[in-house]
């Protein structure tokens, strides 16, 4: 059985996966400010989560862009709505279209974000911003704690719908790819050869 969708299929998988990209920037601009914690940003590794399981990084990526650059432009928020969702964003898109867990997307926004991001915070604040007293760390607490939030929402959301059937469905119809690996295979579970 041939399982290569059809170039119609193709366009309409593509078709489906701009507009629930444009429906995941939409809800993170929109739900940034209401659900803001001070410091932190828990809606958007919310978002950040959510689209690395449903579009995979490249989409994850540009989503954060757009999201950080709508926010920069008409909310007054710095350029940490840079750092704090772009390496996350990446980070748990990869994570998870190579092991096909949500629980590796999670940790990889929580690396990506709280660490990584955090850390690239730090020179971006001091040369581009002009901020002074910082360390490599300052933004680290407050990273990790958004990505926590937002990070740990969508797992219980994600994994819920996964038990349910209806992720594997919308991931069917997205033509979302991904690769289950398992790295530590239980010699019950190996295989036979």
């Amino acid at each position: 059985m041939n399982t290569t969708p059809t170039k119609r299929q193709q366009s309409r998988q593509k078709l489906l996966r701009l507009i629930t990209a444009s429906i995941l920037i939409a809800g993170c601009y929109i739900l940034s400010p209401i659900l803001r914690v001070p410091g932190m940003a828990p809606v958007q590794h919310l978002f950040n989560v959510t689209g690395a399981v449903l579009l995979g990084p490249l989409y994850n990526f540009i989503n954060a862009v757009i999201v950080s650059s709508m926010r920069m432009a008409t909310m007054g928020i710095t350029l940490l709505a840079f750092t704090g969702s772009i390496f996350g964003a990446l980070l748990s898109g990869w994570a998870y279209r190579y092991t096909g867990s949500i629980l590796a997307a999670t940790i990889g926004e929580i690396i990506g974000t709280g660490i990584i991001g955090s850390m690239a915070s730090y020179p971006v604040m001091t040369l581009l911003a002009g901020e002074s007293g910082l360390n490599w760390f300052y933004y680290t607490p407050s990273f990790i704690m958004g990505t926590l939030i937002g990070g740990l929402t969508a797992f219980i959301v994600l994994s819920t719908l996964k038990r349910t059937g209806q992720l594997q469905k919308f991931q069917e119809k997205l033509g979302t790819k991904f690769q289950t690996r398992h790295f530590f295979k239980s010699e019950k579970n190996a295989d036979p050869k």
